[in-house]
């Protein structure tokens, strides 16, 4: 029989829609494989006590021969700074470990609205600040393919809980990479699709929104492209959220031809460990071969300012702002992560105001380049899964600090841009290698075409847990 946990988000769904699973089926498959695998990995923090019910519930509509949700039946996870009623949303912080929302996140209510049943969430650092997942509440989450490396963050609870099959569709956020640095480190699929694509309600907290995305974390891409479509759309309360209607996903065969990816292994967004490059390079090479137009490119733009500290400052001086009233006299409560970053420099006003200025740069040279190409194809992190609280990295030969692992996601965080990281390769030593995928603006359909036909390419593995 089929290991229940290693079918595809969209196989369940219609394997629940021909009856031949059930949700309840499905739901112990995964209860069972978190009761068993997530001792080691840690990667689920907080259940769902009424999945069964809800799956039930579902089985119980597929008999009575009523109208089905795009997901009906299909478990699904949640990253822990994500609203959801009745539930627990602590951030992972001490802090707020006793925090029960109300109600739901719009991205929570629309999969539990097309049938999806919440199994439970998933860690991440201490406020989402790190790119490592640890915190006080729950620990540490470790990576599935090599427990003394990092799973990533901050949304690396979701990327190891679908690596390790414990969960087939999750719901990660990312502020500066905090979906696509798991997904690589991790070897599943991550989408922060266009800004304003996918409403923020019920992200906590609300500042720094102009750059924040909450994204759907998968196995498969195509059920990354189901899940958008449940996704998107405004709410009527996220401001950013707008109505462009979604374009279809389902024919890559269509769109291959017609695709100019530009690519880069490390020009401008370097360094980039080597086993990394010759993952990219073969990325290219198989667009190439599926037919698209594959060119070579330098992205002089990217170097002709630090992005990397832009962020950065930006990120400093708009979250610690927001930050410092809620955590002023709980300093001993907090996890080293946060302390860390509360000791960065906060940037001059002048430093600011560069930066913003910096930013609407990036935005201008991004859209002349995608005058020309429809993609930009590159490393989703210049290197693998790290050990552990290692402070500095050495990348291509370079030392170089802890926060560079956000040096080739961030950008796209401040121009809105879709990007998807999707596995591609595997290092000498078993790690995943994510490959990066950047389109124009409300072109996820562009994006999900090409991932679709990397991951056709791509070596698949199954993690050692």
């Amino acid at each position: 029989m089929t290991d229940l946990t290693s079918m595809s988000a969209t196989e369940m769904a219609r394997a629940i829609r021909e009856k031949r699973v059930s949700s309840v089926e499905l739901v112990e498959a995964h209860l069972r494989r978190i009761e068993r695998v997530n001792p080691k990995i840690n990667a689920v923090v907080t259940m769902a006590d009424d999945a069964l019910e809800t799956a039930r519930a579902a089985d119980k509509a597929v008999a009575a021969g009523r109208r089905l949700g795009l997901l009906h039946g299909v478990p699904f996870t949640v990253k822990d700074c994500i609203d959801t009623a009745g539930i627990r949303t602590t951030w992972g912080t001490l802090l707020l470990q006793d925090n029960v929302p109300s109600a739901d996140a719009t991205a929570v209510a629309r999969l539990k609205q097309a049938g999806g049943v919440m199994l439970g969430k998933t860690n991440l650092p201490e406020f989402a600040l790190d790119a490592e997942t640890n915190n006080r509440v729950f620990g540490r989450t470790v990576n599935p393919w090599d427990t003394t490396k990092t799973a990533g963050g901050s949304s690396g609870g979701e990327g190891a809980a679908l690596a390790s099959a414990m969960s087939p569709l999750g719901v990660g956020s990312d502020l500066g990479g905090s979906i696509r640095i798991p997904a690589s480190f991790c070897g599943v699929v991550g989408l922060k699709a266009t800004h304003g694509r996918i409403p923020l309600t019920g992200h906590w907290p609300s500042t720094r929104l102009r750059a924040m995305h909450v994204g759907p974390m998968a196995r498969r891409v195509e059920d990354i492209a189901l899940a958008l479509g449940v996704l998107s759309g405004p709410d009527g309360v996220d401001p950013y959220a707008m109505p462009v209607p979604l374009r279809g996903t389902a024919e890559p065969g269509r769109l291959l031809p017609k695709l100019r990816i530009g690519w880069t292994a490390e020009k401008g967004i370097g360094p980039v460990a080597q086993d990394v490059q010759k993952v990219v390079a073969r990325a290219a090479a198989h667009l190439g071969e599926m037919g698209c137009k594959v060119e070579e490119v330098s992205l002089p733009w990217l170097e002709d300012y630090d992005y990397l500290a832009m962020h950065l400052n930006i990120f400093t001086a708009e979250v610690l702002a927001h930050a410092r009233p809620m955590i002023k006299g709980h300093e001993a409560e907090l996890a080293p992560s946060t302390i860390y970053f509360l000791k960065a420099k906060m940037p001059t006003y002048q430093q600011y105001l560069d930066d913003r200025d910096a930013a609407e740069r990036l935005r201008r040279n991004t859209a002349a380049f995608f005058r020309k190409y429809d993609i930009v194809l590159a490393p989703t992190v210049g290197l693998p899964a790290f050990p552990h609280d290692e402070p500095e990295h050495v990348v291509g030969g370079q030392k170089v600090p802890k926060y560079q692992v956000t040096r080739n996601t961030s950008p796209w965080n401040h121009t809105g841009s879709p990007a998807l990281s999707v596995p591609f390769g595997w290092t000498p030593g078993g790690l995943p290698v994510g490959v990066q995928l950047v389109g124009q603006h409300f072109r996820e359909d562009v994006v999900l075409a090409a991932s679709a036909a990397l991951e056709s390419g791509a070596e698949t593995r199954k993690p050692r847990v």
